[in-house]
């Protein structure tokens, strides 16, 4: 509700309209009603698109807010990203200690997601791993009743629920996100050329070349929910990404970058050849899927 707030100002500022001109329709996923499993093992990112899709489609709502990066790589063709917003940190936080390295042997580390769990225990293979699903709330929750000893949060939903100042943000330099991480995107049907008008007037290209380089080179690695893949993009007219792979256990680790045009989906196509044909067994199995 918050990122649709965002959009809702900025599409308000962008035409001089007041703020009643846009109303904000909550929508309920299947992704925020099942929180004791992991999304891996009941639909993956569909669930926080299925029931948006469902009413865009159905004409009950204009544009749907969505994180980008949970996003199906893959998006029916009735359906257009008409507008990335401004990318926020891209960063991941680290609560419960001041750094990786703090953390005390044989901790816990509360999380659901592939990357976030392989790339810990990359670095650290003592700990041990727990699921943790919902919101930033729930899981600081979580956290602070000791389901966990430490925990891993994206640093633009904190700044976005004014919870900056909490935790440690990992660098970039030893920690990558997930694709399209920190971006907001607003969705509309492709066929709604008013829509899709009022949408681009609230698109930042920058953050958009950023982002479709990332999800093309998911979708190149055959990515899915169960691929621990951790991605940067840099630059504005030419992009250089960073791309790292893992296996589930973080044993394995292959990392490689390009520098491409901005747009030119074959630069985020050829570093996927690339991993691909340099990982191990044990990385690649979890992708081309």
């Amino acid at each position: 509700m918050v990122q649709a707030g965002e959009a809702r100002t900025r599409l308000c500022a962008a035409h001089g309209w007041p703020k009643d001109a846009v109303e904000l329709v909550p929508v309920l996923s299947s992704g925020d009603k099942v929180q004791d499993r992991p999304l891996a093992e009941i639909g993956g990112k569909a669930l926080w698109t299925r029931e948006l899709d469902a009413w865009l489609l159905e004409g009950r709502i204009d544009a749907a807010v969505h994180s980008m990066k949970d996003v199906e790589t893959l998006r029916p063709g009735a359906i257009a990203i008409a507008a990335v917003l401004p990318r926020e940190d891209v960063r991941d936080v680290l609560l419960g200690a001041a750094s990786v390295q703090a953390i005390p042997q044989g901790a816990t580390l509360g999380t659901s997601a592939p990357r976030r769990a392989a790339q810990m225990l990359h670095l650290r293979p003592d700990l041990k791993v727990v699921s943790f699903r919902g919101n930033v709330a729930t899981r600081m929750a979580k956290l602070a009743a000791g389901e966990a000893d430490v925990t891993l949060l994206a640093a633009a939903g904190l700044a976005r629920l004014r919870e900056r100042g909490v935790g440690t943000p990992l660098s970039l330099d030893d920690w990558l996100p997930a694709p399209a991480q920190g971006a907001i995107g607003i969705e509309c049907r492709a066929d709604d050329e008013e829509a899709r008008a009022l949408l681009a007037a609230i698109d930042h290209p920058e953050s958009r070349a950023q982002v479709t380089a990332e999800r093309g080179l998911l979708a190149a690695l055959g990515g899915s929910c169960h691929s621990p893949v951790a991605v940067l993009s840099t630059g504005i007219d030419t992009l250089t990404l960073r791309a790292a792979l893992f296996s589930a256990d973080g044993a394995e680790r292959i990392e490689r970058s390009a520098t491409f045009a901005a747009g030119d989906a074959s630069g985020p196509e050829g570093l996927a050849r690339e991993l691909l044909e340099a990982a191990p067994e044990a990385v690649a199995r979890l992708f081309t899927g």
